[in-house]
């Protein structure tokens, strides 16, 4: 039975290699609840989120990782943020049918653009790759090889059950004098089979992998989904279009209905919470002309 929702980091003993295996269950299943995503385009969200999950425990930050396409193709959003504090989500949108899983095709044109924010909002990092290879894990490697300047190897899988990923990257080191053990080391991990990366555990993976080699494993990392929408975002966001845009939504409405894209939630605002709303915008004013 798989352990599900948490990561696994590793290292080679012998070698300048580290190693990361992410599994999400319960966490994926409430991203795509109620979503009714076409197959191919969970597939796909899937191996994003858990990308996500992967890059954000590699990539040393505190805040938020997001990674995004954002095109005029069949696929016109794809995003999944993973913080540092372990939590995931994920939404996807479309506007044709989907019959292919090659990235060019499904975004038409663009890049992938990942984005690193502090939690004080002071600081961000932004790159942007190519959707060179057709595939997510080769887009990622592309990046990580630019700017990391470390040889990665990604490999991503999901179904409507679950979203899994092994990550392995080389990182500067002396330890070994074996010159092709990463050659190696990729070649076995190479062997992995999507339900094998699924289904099995994280230890029954590395032991499938790599049972003659050493390895240290580190405490396994609990992956949970978290939604960060509130009532008051939503509010903040209303005040933002003026009195003036709020009142006509209602008078053509009678109410204004907002969805989170992640999580689904609905937050509803009538005549009368609009009122309450732009009078406590009013009073703050007020109150600071006083002071």
């Amino acid at each position: 039975m798989n352990q599900a929702d948490e990561v696994q980091r590793f290292l080679f003993e012998y070698a300048p290699i580290r190693g990361e295996i992410v599994q999400l269950e319960n966490s994926w299943q409430q991203i795509v609840q109620g979503r009714n995503y076409p197959v191919i385009l969970q597939k796909l969200l899937g191996q994003f989120t858990a990308a996500a999950a992967l890059l954000s425990s590699i990539i040393k930050f505190d805040g938020s990782l997001i990674l995004q396409v954002q095109t005029d193709g069949p696929v016109s959003l794809l995003v999944a943020e993973a913080t540092s504090n372990r939590n995931i989500r994920a939404t996807a949108k479309w506007k044709k049918e989907i019959l292919t899983e090659d990235l060019r095709t499904l975004f038409n044109s663009g890049n992938l653009v990942i984005t690193i924010s502090s939690k004080n909002g002071k600081e961000k990092y932004q790159g942007i790759v190519e959707l060179i290879g057709g595939k997510i894990s080769t887009v990622l490697e592309h990046y990580m090889e630019k700017s990391e300047q470390l040889p990665t190897h990604i490999w991503l899988t999901a179904n409507e059950q679950r979203a899994s990923g092994l990550l392995l990257q080389k990182v500067p080191g002396t330890k070994g004098d074996d010159g092709d053990i990463w050659n190696r080391i990729v070649q076995l991990a190479a062997t992995i089979k999507d339900d094998e990366l699924l289904n099995l555990t994280s230890k029954e993976i590395l032991h499938r992998l790599f049972h003659e080699e050493t390895l240290r494993l580190f405490d396994p990392e609990r992956i949970t989904f978290n939604c960060s929408c509130t009532r008051e975002k939503v509010i903040r966001t209303l005040r933002m279009l003026g009195t003036r845009e709020v009142h006509s939504i209602l008078a053509e409405n009678e109410k204004i209905q907002v969805n989170c894209e992640y999580c689904n939630h609905e937050y509803i605002f009538d005549k009368v919470d609009a009122e309450q709303l732009f009078a406590s915008t009013t009073q703050e004013k007020t109150s600071q002309t006083k002071h």
